[in-house]
């Protein structure tokens, strides 16, 4: 069962990944990666019926596997 530690430390696995495969810039790779993981939610928050969101490891996964897989796009995430 996932639950949002799980979350947590599947956005950090993912930023170390991509840290990995490119230059290390901190912090700002893992603000664009946050940004990237909660862009859909930002813009339908304010027509949202649920005010609560649990992020789990595995919504974490789906919504940045491609930065994974993708190693040129990788690149373009600050």
């Amino acid at each position: 069962m996932s639950n949002s530690k799980d979350g947590i430390e599947a956005i950090a696995d993912i930023a170390h990944q991509v840290h990995q495969t490119t230059q290390n810039i901190g912090a700002r790779r893992l603000h664009t990666i946050l940004e990237r993981l909660l862009e859909d939610i930002s813009f339908e928050a304010p027509d949202a019926k649920k005010k609560s969101l649990a992020i789990d490891g595995d919504y974490v996964r789906k919504k940045l596997q491609d930065i994974l897989q993708n190693e040129d796009l990788s690149k373009f995430i600050l």
